[in-house]
């Protein structure tokens, strides 16, 4: 594999995990090399040389055997690349550096890890780190060998069972030439948080069975399901994308949400016996199951409504290239003109401000001058009140003592009350009273 097993972390500093990384690059033989396959292998080819050599040096068979071991990591880290229709073209055109191959998924045999390193696993998988994982080493040399025990299978008819963690129970059923016309479905579903693998098996010259197909459950709402489909026209199986990279950019895990959109290797059957198996892939609980596979045949317009969802996914797929490119250039723009706007509101907030200021400035008053413009409103306030004791200082003053006298002896007099609205008069000017605003619903 490329990294290390759970269990044995280390942290490093950018400078070393660089360093190394380019140094295992340069280390790194074709995957092509590695697996024993030509440029223009096919998937089936592939996975083919991949299954063999795993069974020969899987740890498991080789447990005090480094190189072994080694080989066992190259080759899965060569099939990481090839089995993934868009990490292999950016090896064939630029190579290890174009694919990033320090940070690709693993895939991960539970049944060789021990129990620390399978805690580990679950905890990251808990945690939205995708951790893929490959059918165990065991099951598969038993299945290859012919040593497993099968079940048989009607059609039509749903078996419900319980499998445990990294252990598989094998089916067969028989189908006529007509029925492979008509097409045949097979589906496992689960109503519990449970994982699984729907795998499909071709027989062997020796007796034994071979992986061809294999399908990760997947869940929607609260059932998890996989299933195949073969209808006699390409169907396609769809692989989510990575979720963390998701999170780091929506616009690009948008956009490459329908690069998961592969079809599968085998598209129709013919008559005779074929095999089937549920995988359980959990990492510690086993998984309760319901197993079904059906003719096609009563399902004939479900099985046109596929083909033209299908098509019509592949024809979004194309498009989503092009928009992809239309939405990079707007949003580019977009950006830019964000930009701007916040460059010119600054520039103009300042303009305002500067102008505000030497407004100001035209005063010969020391205190205007150290005000700001927000406490104008203050210093008006307080003009106004030193006008009003000017004027009252004023009135003191024009006031004679002769004056004060008369009006003394004019308040003792019989007139007094004839003088008083007078009186009322200078008290509003006196205290300065003459710009309050009374309420006049309320009586005096």
């Amino acid at each position: 594999m490329a990294g290390p097993k759970f269990g044995s972390f280390k942290s490093e500093n950018k400078g070393d995990s660089a360093a190394s990384a380019a140094g295992a690059a340069a280390q790194r033989r074709d995957p092509y090399e590695v697996l024993g396959v030509g440029r223009n292998a096919t998937e089936q080819e592939i996975k083919s040389a991949f299954r063999r050599m795993a069974l020969k040096y899987h740890p498991d068979k080789n447990a005090d055997d480094p190189v072994a071991s080694e080989k066992f990591q190259e080759a899965t880290f060569s099939y990481n690349i090839l089995s993934d229709p868009d990490k292999r073209r950016q090896y064939d055109s630029s190579g290890f550096e174009a694919i990033e191959a320090d940070s690709h998924e693993l895939e991960l045999d539970l049944s060789s890890l021990n129990t620390v390193n399978t805690m580990f696993a679950a905890l990251f998988s808990k945690l939205g780190v995708p951790i893929k994982t490959t059918v165990s080493a065991t099951v598969l040399e038993e299945a290859l060998n012919g040593s497993v025990e099968i079940a048989q299978l009607h059609l039509g008819k749903s078996v419900c069972r319980k499998v445990e963690k990294q252990s598989a129970h094998f089916y067969s059923v028989d189908i006529t030439e007509e029925e492979a016309k008509l097409g045949l479905v097979c589906r496992v579903c689960s109503t519990a948080k449970s994982k699984f693998k729907l795998l499909y098996f071709e027989p062997e010259e020796n007796g034994g069975l071979s992986l061809a197909l294999q399908e990760d459950s997947a869940k929607t709402g609260k059932v998890t399901s996989a299933g195949m489909f073969f209808l006699g026209f390409p169907v396609y199986r769809f692989e989510h994308n990575n979720s963390a990279a998701a999170a780091k950019d929506p616009d690009s895990a948008f956009f490459k949400r329908l690069d998961g959109f592969q079809p599968c290797e085998v598209n129709e059957l013919k008559e005779g016996t074929h095999y089937f198996a549920v995988y359980g892939d959990n990492f510690f609980k086993s998984a309760t199951y319901t197993l079904e596979v059906v003719c096609a045949e009563p399902f004939s317009n479900e099985k046109e409504k596929l083909r033209s969802v299908e098509a019509k996914i592949l024809a979004k797929r194309s498009e989503l290239s092009k928009f992809e490119s239309e939405y990079r250039e707007v949003l580019a723009k977009f950006t830019e003109m964000t930009s701007r706007y916040a460059q010119e509101m600054q520039t103009i907030d300042e303009l305002l401000n500067e102008r505000n200021a030497i407004h100001a400035s035209y005063t010969n008053s020391p205190t205007l001058k150290r005000s700001s413009s927000d406490s104008k409103g203050k210093t008006s306030s307080k003009g106004s009140k030193s006008d009003d004791d000017q004027s009252v200082r004023k009135e003191k003053k024009s006031k004679s003592p002769t004056t004060m006298e008369a009006s003394a002896s004019d308040e003792e007099g019989p007139n007094k009350k004839e003088k008083k609205p007078k009186e009322r008069l200078r008290r509003k000017r006196w205290f300065n009273i003459h710009h309050l605003k009374v309420d006049k619903r309320r009586p005096c």
